[in-house]
């Protein structure tokens, strides 16, 4: 036996009303139909538990976003020491009279570095990408 129903004017204000009219068009019911749903929610006695469940699965992702951020951040860290610690033992310094030649050499080749980053930060490949393929990941590093 269906419930009878009463009818309840009220007022809302201009920008509710268009997110309800969208979000009613956007699941095909009628406006009635999710306020309905609303009000049950929000009256309901068990709303604080799904509203909890809810967010719990949301701090749920965003820890294991946290994770992954945290593991790249590491990498790319790890990476630079690597690097430095490399360039390091493997340069010989330089003598005075090739100082000034080496500066522009440097110069110059920063400059290319600095374009091709940019060039490959805007169109990839990402060492992410090119780092999983050669340990044969699946890309999800």
């Amino acid at each position: 036996m269906r419930t009878p129903r009463v009818k309840s004017t009220f007022r809302l204000p201009a920008d509710l009303t268009r997110q309800l009219a969208d979000h009613a068009r956007a699941r095909r019911a009628s406006q009635t139909a999710v306020l309905e749903a609303a009000l049950e929610s929000f009256l309901s006695p068990d709303g604080a538990e799904r509203l909890e469940a809810a967010l719990a699965r949301r701090l749920d992702r965003i820890s294991r976003d946290l994770g992954r951020l945290q593991w790249h951040v590491e990498l790319g860290n790890e990476t630079l020491a690597l690097f430095i610690r490399f360039w390091l033992t493997s340069t010989a310094p330089l003598p005075d009279t090739a100082m000034k030649a080496a500066q522009a050499m440097g110069k110059e080749r920063w400059e290319r570095f600095v374009e091709s980053l940019n060039r490959r930060m805007e169109l990839g490949p990402r060492l992410r990408s090119e780092v999983s393929e050669e340990i044969g990941g699946t890309g999800d590093i």
